[in-house]
């Protein structure tokens, strides 16, 4: 009886996953060549009509972490509700290709243009409105001062969650939940910003859905429109309806439609060669379309088709169709995109090998540098030239400590790491594979003789750490003590990346932090400092949401390293906020910024230097930072030469270049900035010193810092 029971909740289960899997609506599922990909609506073999009831579910969002009048900010879509009834997701309206219909309609109809009288229609949606409370750590609304429009970065996990919650199993049915004015992060994570949403199926209800933004009013700094984030969505629905957006894989739209590996378009016209978009229909994480050309962090944008429905104006997303990923055939017809044929006018580009690797899994060497390094000349000024230096190869096989360019003053090597078979707190290092230890150490010492400080970065990207529990606290500053005792290393640099620090509910003020794991980490930093003495160095190299984030909002990831860098602020060599793991933010000119320009640079390292008031709050200030604590961080795959070399100008002498409009408080500018950092050294040297031979003799030739 007990085996028969096991059995039968087995199979019960078993069928509701696949039920979940399966999602809402209708599909089928079309072959070319060896592969067979799903898609919406009914085989266009049998030429019929397919309608799928629709659930149109606007939100309202309130933020714990902005206040008006004291009650929570609220954003809510149910004034948009009919102006999308009215555009073409839900109301005809003509299209170059797939006649006079509605826009999901029109796309299949141009992917396959030989199915006549085939048709999926979105039936007229009931209207559900839900409200859901977006607390301090999961969302912040940045506002334009000169506007007074406000937008929105929400953790997009934590609304499906909520959505679904509320939102029991439509069964047959498509849900289309619509925020106003948002944007999303993903994984919990802050540094995975921006996409204009999510698709596919809820893992927890078998829902099939669609979440985007409406765009009304919103700052200049969003130039999409009305509901072209919601058609992107909707259309990345269309070709991958099983996408489950929950999936522990995020490199795999599992158990969605998986494509070859193409390349992003603004990659190919670039000419560079890394750049993949993934292997679903939208590109990892952001869920960017192949016609949206921003990078990492920026809020989405790209060239819309222009439509007309019930005599109102509408942005629609231009996207690849099924042609674009697989390639032209009989039944797909040889259209590359829609609405807009002219903006793939050509099929994907596959990806090239990766990871210094061939395509038959050999290590390939990296190309050697083609120009001489430049030779640091003239006294020491202070302002120093910081990189990371990849202990474990990276892209293709590393190069020895002594093939550095001189430009570099400081090298932090990465990373020691934690210990998994070892007490918990423990951190470990080894000589990294393919260096002889002795060497290795030979190596480090003859760096120092030269006046460079060498330090061992601890943690890094992806590696979750926390001293949440005191008993941890012994063994992370005895193995810490040991590496650097070992090594020699000058000292340490603190590179706990989101989740690893996050500041719990309640913890409201930065100077008295009561969140276990940011105590214990000030208390082991100080054991570490008063063990080794004055010299030890101790440098900090927080994500843009662990600092400047934590003006509009502090709580959670918002903020983490505050409390940390004003703890340790007497004992602190510098602070190198990455200027690259950020989503757009606002300045103290209460004005937003994008990632990747001299404004942005200028107005979060003046956050800094100015100090800021913490979640915008007068009552928790926070002081200035002394400039030669102080450098900014860059990551040399993503930031370009010029903008680097412009945004130091700027700031260390007030000189501002052409189109920059965030103007900084201090108008002559911060002369003892200490300088910049860079992930990594080794990349500067793949792409013949591009960096260190431009930004490094630009740092040693300022007057020194005072």
């Amino acid at each position: 009886m007990r085996i028969k029971s096991i059995c039968l909740l087995f199979l019960f289960v078993l069928s509701l996953h696949s039920a979940h899997a399966q999602g809402t609506v209708p599909t089928f599922t079309h072959t070319v060549g060896q592969s067979s990909y799903t898609l919406v609506g009914g085989d266009p073999a049998q030429g019929s009509i397919t309608t799928i009831p629709t659930v149109l579910v606007p939100i309202a969002l309130s933020f714990d972490a902005k206040k008006t009048d004291g009650k929570p900010f609220l954003m809510d879509a149910a004034a948009d509700v009919p102006a999308i009834l009215h555009s073409p997701i839900f109301s005809k309206s003509a299209f170059p290709s797939g006649g006079t219909t509605q826009y999901a309609d029109a796309m299949l109809r141009t992917t396959f243009p030989k199915a006549e009288g085939w048709h999926t229609l979105l039936g007229k949606p009931e209207v559900k409105p839900l409200k859901i409370t977006v607390p301090v750590g999961y969302g912040y609304i940045l506002t334009s001062k000169k506007s007074g429009r406000s937008f929105a970065i929400v953790d997009v996990v934590f609304l499906q969650k909520e959505i679904f919650k509320q939102l029991p199993k439509q069964d047959g049915k498509l849900v289309v939940a619509v925020t106003r004015n948002a944007t999303y992060y993903a994984d919990d994570d802050a540094t995975e910003c921006c996409s204009w949403g999510r698709h596919g199926v809820d893992e927890a209800t078998g829902n099939s859905f669609v979440l985007g933004s409406y765009l009304h009013d919103a700052p200049t700094v969003v130039t999409d429109s009305d509901v072209q984030p919601l058609t992107q969505q909707l259309a990345e629905f269309i070709n991958d309806p099983l996408h489950n957006p929950l999936s522990t894989d995020h490199h795999v739209n599992t158990p969605g439609n998986t494509f070859p590996a193409w390349m992003r378009l603004a990659s190919v016209s670039a000419g560079d060669q890394g750049r993949c978009g993934g292997t679903g229909v939208a590109s990892a994480y952001f869920l960017l379309e192949p016609t949206n050309t921003n990078p990492k962090n920026n809020i989405p944008a790209s060239k819309p088709f222009v439509a007309h429905a019930d005599g109102a104006t509408y942005h629609l997303q231009n996207v690849a169709l099924l042609t674009w990923y697989t390639g032209t055939s009989d039944d797909l017809g040889s259209t590359y995109s829609f609405p807009d044929a002219q903006v793939l006018p050509d099929a994907a580009k596959p990806c090239p090998p990766r990871n210094g690797r061939s395509s038959d899994g050999s290590r390939v060497a990296p190309p050697k540098p083609t120009v001489a390094t430049i030779p640091q000349s003239g006294s020491p000024n202070g302002h120093k030239l910081i990189g990371y230096w990849e202990g474990y190869g990276g892209e293709g096989s590393t190069f020895p400590l002594h093939e550095i360019s001189p430009q570099w003053d400081a090298v932090l090597v990465a990373f020691a790491t934690p210990a998994k078979d070892a007490p918990e707190g423990t951190m470990q290092f080894h000589t990294p594979a393919g260096f002889d230890t002795a060497q290795f150490k030979a190596e480090i010492a003859a760096l120092k003789s030269q006046g460079k400080k060498v330090m061992i970065s601890l943690g890094g990207g992806g590696e979750h750490f926390t001293l949440a529990d005191p008993n941890r606290v012994p063994n992370y500053v005895s193995s810490v003590t040991s590496i650097v005792s070992e090594y020699g290393f000058d000292g340490i640099d603190i590179d706990f990346e989101s989740p690893s620090l996050s500041i719990d509910p309640g913890d409201t003020d930065y100077r008295h932090p009561t969140t276990p794991s940011i105590v214990n980490l000030i208390s082991a930093l100080r054991q570490l400092h008063d063990h080794f003495g004055p010299n030890f160095m101790i440098s900090l190299v927080p994500e843009g949401t662990q600092i400047p984030s934590g003006y509009p909002s502090y709580g959670g990831q918002f903020g983490s390293y505050l409390a940390i860098t004003y703890a340790i602020r007497d004992i602190l060599s510098f602070i190198d906020v990455q200027d690259y793991n950020t989503p757009p933010l606002e300045g103290l000119d209460g004005e937003i910024y994008q990632p990747g320009t001299v404004d942005y640079h200028a107005a979060m390292t003046e956050l800094l230097l100015h100090g800021f008031n913490v979640g915008g709050d007068p009552k928790i200030p926070f002081p200035p930072m002394p400039g030669r604590q102080v450098a900014i961080g860059f990551y040399t795959s993503d930031a370009e030469p010029e903008v680097v070399s412009q945004a130091l100008e700027y700031i260390i002498t007030g000189k501002a270049p052409a189109g920059t409009t965030y103007k900084l408080l201090k108008p002559t500018g911060y002369p003892n900035l200490l300088g910049a950092m860079f992930w990594t050294i080794d990349d500067d040297r793949r792409h013949n010193y591009n960096f260190s031979n431009l930004v490094g003799p630009q740092l040693h030739n300022y007057p020194a810092i005072k």
